[in-house]
């Protein structure tokens, strides 16, 4: 089995970066994949000698892993992803990109900087000074980083959300598209749904119950986390719960 970690950000990057992650496959896996879920976030990652951006999904997608690689990702928060990357996030949903095609070809240089580095730790350091060399020109959304932080909680709604900022919905919608890749009702769907997600071992184990998850949550009731799980993951709440606390 797969050994997957998650390490904060520099200090400085805290407040774009959600984490650092690293994943390690044994010598002796084999035919192992592992189950991506939406976040709402776009990784930056480096595997297999190549520099990739990843998402923002909308569905769950299995990974194939291959024996012995190691793979090293830089997770930016919601709405980070369309000024850092300096275009509309709507257009990478979904994706698996090679850096060269989001930043051009004169990011190659950089990515042999990869291929050279030392080890997890180096390449990681490359993943934040590739974020941070694009800080300089980055047209950061503050609206919508303030609007990302408010989804996801109980009793979230997007119309007092676009009021209490003083905006349309449509206007949010719009930067939205930009910044995080999906509108911000999306993204509050997302993000509860994550939510649910940490709570995968209480359910597991019969800690806690699917309806009191669903109440806790802020869904209208049991019914609406179930559409919304399976929507997301492919999987009934029960079997996704099972999954990941595994």
């Amino acid at each position: 089995m797969s050994f997957y970690r998650e390490l904060a950000p520099s200090r400085d990057l805290h407040a774009l970066v959600a984490c650092r992650w690293v994943r390690r496959v044994p010598e002796t896996a084999q035919d192992e994949s592992t189950l991506v879920l939406p976040d709402g976030c776009v990784d930056l990652l480096f595997r297999g000698g190549s520099v990739l951006v990843v998402g923002p999904d909308r569905k769950a997608h299995t990974n194939p892993l291959n024996a012995g690689e190691t793979i090293v990702g830089l997770r930016l928060r919601p709405g980070v992803a369309g000024s850092v990357l300096g275009m509309p996030a709507r257009e990478l949903i979904d994706g698996r990109v090679p850096i060269e095609d989001v930043l051009g070809h004169s990011t190659t240089e950089v990515v042999e900087r990869f291929e050279e580095a030392d080890g997890e730790e180096e390449a990681l350091s490359l993943l934040e000074g590739l974020v941070h060399s694009r800080l300089a020109s980055a047209d950061l959304d503050p609206l919508v980083l303030a609007a990302s932080r408010r989804l996801g909680f109980t009793g979230s709604r997007v119309d007092r959300l676009a009021e209490a900022l003083g905006i349309s919905e449509r206007q949010l919608r719009r930067r939205f598209h930009r910044a995080v890749g999906y509108g911000p009702k999306t993204l509050d769907r997302v993000l509860r749904f994550r939510r649910f997600v940490s709570n995968a071992p209480a359910l597991a184990d019969g800690e806690l119950d699917l309806a009191r998850a669903a109440a806790d949550l802020g869904y209208a009731d049991q019914s609406h986390l179930t559409r919304d799980c399976v929507r997301l993951s492919g999987m009934t709440p029960a079997r996704l719960a099972e999954h990941w606390a595994g």
